[in-house]
């Protein structure tokens, strides 16, 4: 037992070690910057939140009906446009557009007004990552459940957590690339859903929503070119290699996940955009190419109308190959 004793408290002892060899790495200048002080507050924020979107969050809606929080959600998304906004301007004011050459950039360890600038915009975009927590609080108080993949919460959990650490040894320089070019996609991806949230008189406009995914995967590929052109350059003197290690591999990883993403919903259809959907009188699915679905089912008559097929009840929707509705005709299944 003694022995045991001994050894645990070697371990914790050699464990505050790499602990303390780890903090005393973090960039001095971000030493006021909130949460940055040590990665304790932040893990335990985002260990809370996987609490509460897997858990906690599902039953306490469980016997409750959905929010709508369409204001709440308006206001959200609206404000992350603006502040993506910010941030992208702030990362070609600090050096992208200035004095970087988008090839072998190193930080700038100084105190120069343009590397505590940088600084800066790299503490907001961490800190941004944060905020967008709520993403899926939203999506548990409405009870949208089949928006909290896999990917989303991983995405959500893991881009935080590695960059406290990215912001807090490599604040600037090429490594901070894939964050310009995520704050660029994400005035795109919040516009999206301000409108979306806005309600149906603005579903006309969303038509691009799968183009989204598009921008998502040209992202990707984007931060690991640039990653790789590390690999293939005579000399760079960038201070943290491991970190474009880390972004390529982040960026090609993402890549296969939203590559199968678009896969399942847009090749597949097993995730169709809302406005791709009206709804019969009796709340049979038709879809705008002229197919009627209900359980996967429909029939097809010499004239061209799609018949759905609801597997036992009484009412069927008919719908023209040409999109229109077909008025006042409901036949038995």
């Amino acid at each position: 037992m003694a022995t045991m004793l001994q050894e645990i408290k070697e371990i914790g002892s050699h464990a505050k070690d790499i602990y303390d060899y780890l903090l005393a790495g973090i960039d001095p200048r971000l030493a006021d910057y909130p949460l940055m002080q040590s990665p304790i507050h932040m893990t335990a924020i985002l260990l809370s939140y996987l609490f509460f979107v897997l858990y906690l969050g599902p039953r306490l809606m469980a016997n409750r009906k959905p929010f709508q929080l369409k204001e709440a959600m308006i206001v959200y998304n609206f404000m992350l446009v603006g502040l993506s906004i910010f941030i992208v301007y702030e990362f070609l004011m600090s050096g992208w557009a200035t004095t970087y050459t988008w090839r072998c950039d190193i930080i700038d360890t100084s105190n120069s007004p343009q590397a505590l600038r940088m600084v800066r915009v790299a503490w907001l975009f961490w800190f941004s990552k944060i905020i967008e927590l709520m993403d899926t609080i939203f999506f548990v108080l409405r009870k949208k459940h089949g928006q909290i993949t896999f990917l989303h919460i991983f995405h959500h959990s893991f881009m935080p957590w590695t960059w406290w650490w990215g912001v807090g040894y490599a604040p600037g320089g090429m490594g901070s690339f894939h964050a310009m070019v995520n704050c660029c996609v994400h005035i795109i991806m919040y516009f999206y859903y301000g409108l979306s949230a806005a309600g149906p008189r603005f579903q006309k406009f969303l038509w691009w929503k799968k183009y989204m995914t598009a921008i998502q995967l040209i992202q990707f590929v984007l931060v690991s070119l640039h990653a790789t052109q590390y690999y293939f350059l005579d000399s760079c003197a960038y201070q943290f290699p491991i970190i474009l290690h880390l972004i390529w591999i982040y960026g090609t990883f993402f890549f296969v996940l939203f590559s199968n993403f678009w896969i399942q919903a847009y090749v597949k259809g097993k995730r169709l955009p809302k406005h791709d959907v009206k709804e019969c009188q009796n709340g049979t699915a038709v879809y705008k190419n002229g197919k009627c679905h209900d359980n996967g089912k429909h029939h097809e008559n010499s004239k061209g109308i799609k018949y759905g097929v609801t597997n036992g009840t009484n009412n069927v929707c008919a719908h023209h190959e040409n999109g229109s509705s077909h008025t006042g005709k409901m036949k038995k299944a």
